[in-house]
């Protein structure tokens, strides 16, 4: 199944996301930490906490740091009560945004998310505005270049939904959200490393931005990702 280009995109933004690495560890503790409360402190029954703490290792977060979070979201230690908030809204063009955020002050959070998109070409909008546009599920990219129908069988048979062949050769396969888990080992012990693995808000469709459009919604995406209550932001803007 062909599908638009994938892989600079996702190079693009993780070289992005390396540059704020600091800000990454800061948002990993946190999740790491609600992960820990809502669902215990054992990797083997709490894939949410699983899936965290494999991406505290890609970010070389220290096992201290990760060790520390659990024992907050458990309990063990003080720390700060966290609440989840999804923001939705608009970006340029009427690209879709959801931005979900971890908070200690919903009032702060809120102020903050709504100047961000009001200051840089977006707007807010309802709870389910644009959710509706995005499939929740679990992704796993692979670089251009892996073997296309040992990974399709692979995948398919480990019980993924999809297996996307793009344009520029990656691969992607998704998974319903309770099967991110099982499908990844499955793929992992068959000898496959996926570049990305998450759970994530996919777009159905994309909207493609170029030249200055581009350049604003990258701004827009930027400001939004560096407020400090701010944990993941998806959108279905393709910036060229």
């Amino acid at each position: 199944m062909a599908g638009h280009s994938k892989w600079a995109n996702i190079q693009h933004r993780k070289g992005r996301q390396d540059e704020k690495r600091g800000k990454i560890w800061t948002k990993l503790i946190k999740e790491i930490t609600v992960a820990a409360k809502l669902g215990g402190g054992d990797l083997a029954t709490n894939p949410r906490l699983r899936l965290a703490i494999d991406k505290a290792k890609d970010s070389n977060m220290p096992n201290d740091n990760v060790q520390r979070a659990i024992q907050r979201g458990t309990g063990s230690l003080e720390g700060v009560n966290y609440e989840e908030i999804r923001y939705e809204g608009y970006g340029i063009n009427g690209a879709a945004v959801i931005v979900d955020c971890m908070t200690d002050n919903r009032t702060r959070t809120v102020a903050e998310v709504r100047h961000a998109f009001t200051k840089y070409g977006g707007n807010m909008g309802t709870e389910g505005s644009v959710a509706f546009l995005f499939q929740h599920c679990g992704q796993l990219l692979f670089a251009p270049g892996t073997n296309e129908d040992q990974l399709m069988g692979c995948a398919l048979d480990a019980g993924a939904n999809d297996v996307i062949t793009h344009d520029d050769g990656a691969i992607e396969v998704l998974t319903s959200v309770a099967d991110f888990s099982k499908v990844q080992d499955a793929l992992r012990t068959a000898g496959f490393q996926a570049e990305l693995a998450t759970i994530t808000m996919r777009p159905e469709t994309d909207i493609s931005l170029e030249g200055d459009q581009a350049e604003s919604m990258q701004k827009l995406l930027d400001v939004l990702e560096n407020l400090d209550d701010v944990q993941e932001v998806f959108t279905n803007a393709s910036i060229q």
